[in-house]
């Protein structure tokens, strides 16, 4: 099977959720929240930094659960990327805060 190359929006919606995901893990070590959660450092690296754009939902539900994040709030900050931005990963966006408080 052959897989269609990720359209920009594709990729800047996993942009913005690698930066959620990292902003919401804060000073907590990488492969302590990638254990936790029962995924590789490496796995959890390439999400926050956007190089793996698209990840598992079981992935994304294992971390936001040992992120303390909400599902459905992750979704919908997701989901509300409308045009990319081109901007640099790590640049200002809707923070984990902003997120739990919508949740």
């Amino acid at each position: 099977m052959v897989r269609n190359p990720l359209t920009p929006l594709e990729r800047e919606r996993g942009r913005h959720l690698g930066r959620l995901l990292r902003e919401a893990r804060g000073n907590r070590p990488m492969p302590e929240i990638a254990a936790a959660a029962g995924v590789s450092a490496e796995t959890l690296r390439k999400i926050e930094t956007g190089r793996a754009p698209t990840p598992a939902f079981a992935t994304i539900a294992a971390l936001a659960a040992v992120l303390g994040l909400s599902l459905d709030a992750l979704a919908t900050s997701v989901a509300a990327v409308t045009e990319p931005t081109g901007a640099p990963v790590g640049a200002p966006v809707d923070t984990a805060a902003d997120i739990d408080r919508a949740a």
